[in-house]
């Protein structure tokens, strides 16, 4: 099974790619954090038409890719089990460790779930002489679930 990402992805992969920008050199840019640059690619967030503009400006792209950037997106992609390796293993983090991360999060924080829209990630690698790591910092506002 494939994913099928929205048509605009790979226009703006190649061109990324062409111009020899990263999405940290994007991030410098925009001001806006490079992972979440990155969803805008995938179709995952939605830019404001003056963030959609200088990304289009800095890849030399014109402006049906400034509308597309804009749409409201559906989140998600792919099938329900992903095959990418990288991605896999984060789905496989989640099924070893999310449920006892749920329990430790109900025991610091009560009846509630973590924010994914008031919400950042970080990614950082890490130097080590054993192999460079990969740091991944998840950080959402709790929102405890209310009772009436």
């Amino acid at each position: 099974m494939t994913v099928e990402f929205p048509e605009f992805t790979q226009i703006l992969l190649d061109a990324k790619k062409e111009k020899g920008v990263t999405f940290a050199d994007l991030e410098k840019l925009l001001g806006y954090d490079e992972v979440w640059i990155a969803s805008l690619f995938y179709g995952q967030n939605s830019a404001t038409p003056e963030i959609a503009k200088k990304i289009a400006d800095a890849l030399d792209l014109g402006e049906a890719l400034v509308k597309s950037l804009c749409n409201y997106p559906s989140k998600g992609l792919g099938p329900v089990v992903p095959t990418d390796p990288l991605i896999y293993r984060f789905y496989e983090i989640m099924q070893v460790y999310g449920y006892p991360m749920k329990e430790v999060i109900h025991e610091k924080f009560g009846d509630g779930i973590m924010s994914a829209i008031d919400f950042t990630l970080d990614i950082e690698k890490v130097e080590d002489p054993k192999g460079d790591r990969v740091k991944v910092t998840m950080n959402g506002k709790f929102l405890a679930y209310k009772k009436w």
